[in-house]
């Protein structure tokens, strides 16, 4: 782990235990299993959604691009803190927090779309099918 991941992972950590895994060139970072955060390029990004979305933008925090195949960028819903945040885990704690509740408002919004969804039904074909007895031919 870099000494950058490390110091992400540092101030993320009063929230609670901190995973790091490697993903699309970048790492994830993951709090009580909610993925939170993204590391991409020696910058730290924060999760937002519509409730948090606006203190990001305000504060002046830019958020998380990536180039796509037509030559544009594809903007994501990933704020950088701002600067003086990275300096100590109290300053951090307000944005990191901001990312958490928005992890887990998207971690619920998606349990509660599966549960709504009705469920798949199973094809049985001829061979799964339980034998089944024949009527003994009655006689008289």
């Amino acid at each position: 782990m870099d000494a950058f991941t490390e110091l992400c992972v540092e101030l993320l950590s009063p929230l609670g235990p901190v995973r790091v895994r490697r993903m699309f060139g970048g790492q994830g970072i993951y709090l009580d299993g909610l993925f939170m955060a993204i590391i991409d390029e020696g910058q730290l990004f924060l999760k937002a959604d519509d409730l948090s979305r606006e203190r990001f933008v305000a504060a002046g925090c830019p958020p998380f691009t990536y180039p796509m195949k037509d030559g544009e960028r594809m903007v994501m819903s990933y704020y950088r803190p701002p600067e003086e945040a990275l300096e100590s885990p109290p300053l951090m704690l307000p944005w990191a927090r901001l990312a958490l509740e928005a992890a887990l408002r998207a971690a619920n919004a998606k349990a509660k779309n599966a549960s709504t969804r009705r469920p798949a039904t199973k094809k049985t074909s001829a061979a799964q099918k339980p034998a089944t007895k024949k009527a003994a031919p009655r006689t008289r």
